[in-house]
């Protein structure tokens, strides 16, 4: 059995008319999973009620967040809603919302923990673009940040890995554990793209960092070479007690917002690799905006888990 962590209430975050993060994202997801002709297998668990862990889930968040942010999240939900920049738009329910999802990338690690076995945390909104006192690019929380440093707080837990296969590099994540010796980030991202960050000469405090920076309009051939040379070295040398996915499938070719050729398929082959160095994988929605082909690809993901 495979963890799925999910709540109808993801879908009460509204971004408006027309907004490609939009709840139909996980509807066509939770559809196809559905219709998997493994969906015996999965386990569908809601995640914790926020009233249940608030203050370890407020704590938790304080640790990446500044609290006037957090803050700033409340009020303007509370107000009925607006934009906290100009790509990320919120509604009455979003804080609310987003802090459920935060709490879901917690029980996610805790799943991971507890059984030795991958957990997949389909929840929105997004967050790797969310920096410490901003949200940016549809992030409100950064949900892998937080989960990482969470995960270091559980006992046996002295390594986290935090590895970010969406198209656009996760911004937020790397600011917010590139300072701490126990988190390792990597992430392959289309650059040029939103939003123009992740160098590959970007290395951490403490060479903790690996950005591969790939050109537009490349494929499996490109990311094959980068896992093969580039991410599993680097995730296995570090050794991780536990590798965190910021899943993200807006590389597929039919998405959008980016220009990279990637198949279904290939996050399946992407899956493997990771398998090869942990079985304690958390993987989390990030990107992914072509409904059909966002699906197939988690399909892929928890295909390979099972498979």
């Amino acid at each position: 059995m495979l963890p799925v962590i999910y709540s109808e209430d993801f879908l009460l975050h509204k971004t408006g008319m027309l907004h490609p993060e939009r709840p139909e994202r996980l509807t066509a997801i939770v559809n196809a999973l559905k219709a998997a002709p493994w969906a015996d297998r999965i386990e569908w668990q809601l995640p914790t009620p926020v009233a249940q862990r608030e203050t370890e889930l407020l704590c938790a968040i304080k640790k990446v967040h500044a609290p006037r942010y957090i803050k700033e999240v409340e009020h303007l939900a509370k107000r009925g809603g607006g934009y906290l920049d100009g790509d990320t738009p919120i509604s009455a329910e979003s804080y609310d919302v987003a802090l459920l999802a935060a709490s879901a990338w917690l029980d996610g690690v805790d799943r991971v923990l507890a059984g030795n076995e991958p957990a997949f945390v389909l929840a929105r909104p997004p967050g790797h673009h969310a920096e410490n006192n901003r949200a940016m690019g549809f992030c409100l929380f950064s949900n892998a940040a937080i989960a990482a440093h969470y995960a270091l707080e559980q006992p046996g837990i002295n390594r986290v890995a935090v590895l970010d296969w969406d198209v656009h590099h996760g911004n937020g994540t790397q600011a917010l554990v590139e300072n701490c010796r126990q988190i390792a980030y990597c992430s392959l991202h289309q650059s040029p793209c939103y939003p123009g960050t992740g160098d590959a000469d970007e290395r951490g405090s403490y060479d903790n960092v690996l950005n591969i920076p790939l050109y537009p309009g490349g494929g499996i051939a490109e990311y094959l070479n980068a896992f093969e040379s580039l991410v599993v070295p680097f995730l296995s040398n570090f050794k991780p007690d536990l590798l965190i996915v910021s899943a993200g499938y807006d590389a597929i070719a039919s998405d959008p917002l980016a220009s990279m050729n990637l198949a279904p398929s290939d996050f399946g082959t992407f899956t493997g690799y990771c398998l090869q160095i942990t079985r304690r994988i958390a993987f989390g929605l990030e990107g992914g905006y072509a409904l059909k082909e966002l699906a197939e690809s988690v399909v892929a993901t928890i295909d390979r888990c099972l498979n």
